[in-house]
Parts: structure tokens; sequence; C-alpha cells
């Protein structure tokens, strides 16, 4: 039998099978208001399965978190009410579904920030970053550094969001520290230049992550509560001087607080794009550190998970552009079916088109028929 089907327990969450839905930024929401609509309900209801483990979308803790034109937020009534539906319709096909709490920090620009205002970081350091804005992408706004006092504003904002998840009923949350945003930004030593408690060791670097999930925990459970992490991920011009020392600190930490699980994208992916086929490291690294279940994320096909998974060296996959184009992506697995390809071109902008369209196997076999 193959052990992507083979249940598990991810802290308080049954699960039936180990292939994950990723958290795929998509800018569907309905504007203005960045809203969870009718069209984000019927995507995520495709793509969940009995007793599968769906991820959410990237998802603004606060309007100074937002770091992209169509993502959804999680700061008002609103908001958390566009989700609730999202969940109704998950929890009705049998899934389990978390929300990833999000803070872009540096990756912004003033038209998604309150009154036009400037993008917070660590430390103000140049570089350019692309940023997906209303019509097209464009560059980041230089970023300022966050003073010391507001810091604990900032882990205020991620508690408030945590609350409204959990009003909005989804079962936990993902903490995004990874991709360069503004949790990674902290941790990594190119993007934090800071000299208070908040930079300079590793300790001081990774306390703006512990101090959230401190907060966190406050809302939810640790068994509910996720971190996704990219070690050695390039992505918004990230590198450390020692990752393997960084995230081996982080990982055992986040072991001594026995959240849910450790979710990891692997060096060889770089934002939606797979830069070199060598074999996932960084996951399998984690994991004996961790010590509890991990999700690696980084370009996988069926094979790939399979080899993985069945080594030993993770617990769960999570795909994302194969999940984009096959709704029924599980199913597919399990039966070995043919795979839909995937449209780059429509990740982002598309609307409807590259969003609800991909049909399922039992579509195109009506499709045939006909």
């Amino acid at each position: 039998m193959s052990r992507l089907f083979t249940p598990m327990r991810v802290g308080a969450f049954n699960l039936t099978h180990r292939v994950v839905l990723a958290p795929l930024t998509r800018m569907r929401s309905e504007m203005p208001g960045n809203v969870p609509g009718l069209a984000m309900v019927t995507y995520y209801e495709k793509r969940a399965t009995q007793g599968g483990f769906l991820i959410g979308e990237a998802t603004f803790v606060s309007r100074q978190g937002n770091g992209g034109f169509g993502s959804p937020g999680i700061e008002n009534d609103e908001q958390a009410a566009g989700w609730r539906e999202v969940v109704r319709a998950v929890h009705a096909k049998g899934a389990t579904m978390a929300l990833q709490l999000w803070h872009a920090g540096r990756v912004s620009h003033s038209s998604l920030q309150p009154d036009e205002g400037v993008p917070v970081a660590p430390s103000a350091i140049d570089a350019e970053l692309r940023v997906l804005l209303e019509g097209k992408p464009g560059l980041a706004t230089p970023a300022r550094a966050l003073a010391t006092e507001e810091i604990a504003g900032v882990v205020g904002q991620y508690r408030a969001a945590a609350q409204r998840a959990k009003e909005a009923g989804f079962d936990g949350i993902e903490l995004h520290a990874a991709n360069g945003y503004l949790i990674d930004q902290f941790l990594q030593d190119s993007s934090n230049k800071r000299t208070d408690r908040y930079g300079g060791s590793i300790e001081n670097r990774a306390r703006f992550l512990f101090e959230v999930i401190d907060a966190v925990t406050k809302v939810w459970p640790s068994n509910r509560v996720g971190v996704r992490v990219g070690p050695s991920n390039t992505f918004n011009e990230m590198h450390d001087s020692d990752p393997e020392a960084l995230f081996s600190y982080v990982a055992a930490g986040l072991r001594d607080l026995k959240i849910a699980y450790l979710h990891v994208i692997e060096p060889r992916v770089r934002g939606n794009a797979v830069i070199n086929d060598d074999p996932p490291v960084a996951a399998a690294n984690l994991k004996p550190i961790f010590g509890g279940p991990v999700i690696a994320a980084g370009g996988f096909d069926g094979k790939g998970a399979e080899a993985i998974v069945s080594e030993g060296r993770v617990d769960m996959v999570a795909f994302g552009r194969h999940f984009i184009a096959n709704p029924d992506l599980p199913r597919r697995l399990k039966e070995d079916l043919s795979l839909n390809s995937y449209h780059r071109d429509t990740f982002y902008y598309g609307g409807d088109t590259g969003y609800l369209d991909y049909p399922t196997s039992d579509e195109l076999e009506t499709t045939a028929v006909e």
C-alpha cells in the first residue's frame, strides 16, 4: 500500500492521507476589501477530500503585513466571515484546514499599506524585491526598520489574527516563517542587522518567531499550530551565514514547544519555480531534530513524494502546482491517473481562468463520453 495513503495523527488532527494542499497565493479575494468570496469557496471545496489536510493561502494579519494585491486578509470581521464560508465548505467534504498567517514585512508596497505608508522590516536594507501589485508585478517600496518598541504591537497583530481564524472555524493555523517575509527577515542575518535584543545572535534573531508563537498559543493549543520555514531558500534575496545552525536552533525550539508540525520548503525551490533537481535535504535534516511530523514542499511529483515518505525522511508532502491544476490530486495520485498540465501564466491575475476551470478526472470522463 502506498505510504502516501496511510493515516496519521498530526498534532490534534487525524488525517487519512499525507497529500497536503500547500498554501498558495492566488490573488483571487474580492476587491476592494481583500475578502474571500464565492470563487475561493469553490476553489478550496474542490480540493478538499475526506481526511485530507488543506493549508489556506498566505493571509495578512494586518494591512501593514499585506504583500500582494488581491491577497486575502484576516484583520476584520468581513474577511473572517468570508473565510468562515470557505471552512464550512471544506469541513462538509470531511477535510481539515489550517490558515497560514502572514506578514510580508519589507516585501510590500505603499499602495498596499495603511494610508500608503512605508513597509516595515527588521532592518532598512536596499533590495530589489518584486511585489504582486494591481495589474502587474512591481518593485517593493523601500522599508523602514521597526523600532524596538513597535515589535510588541506586530506580535499583537498575529494574536488578533489567530483569534479571528479561530472564530472563522479553522482547525488550526500555520505561521509563515519562510520565503523572505517578516518572520524570515528577522531569522536570517542577510536581512537582520539589528543591534537590540532582536538582532545579532541566532537566539536574538529567533526571538520574534518565538514571541509570535507564545502569542498565538494563548489562542490555540500548540498542537493546532504549525510553522513553515525555508532553510537556504534564496527567494526574496534571502540567505544566512550559517543556515544549518540557525534552522537547527529553530527546529529544536519548535520541538520543545510541541507544535503540531514543521513545514519545510526545500532549497531547490525559489518562489513557484524549481531551480534545480537536487534531491530534497532540508526537511530530512530537520526531522530528527524536530521529532514531530514534518511536511516537505518543493516541486514534488507523485513518485518523488512516495519515495521521500516511504524512506521515512518526511511524513507528508505539500503539493502546489499540481494541486492547482488537479483539484482531485489525491485521487489521481492514489489511482495513478494522468495529471492536467498547469499554466504558470494564470497562477496570479487570472480571475476564474486557471482557478476554477481545471477539470477533475470525473469531469474529464463525462466530457469524453459526451
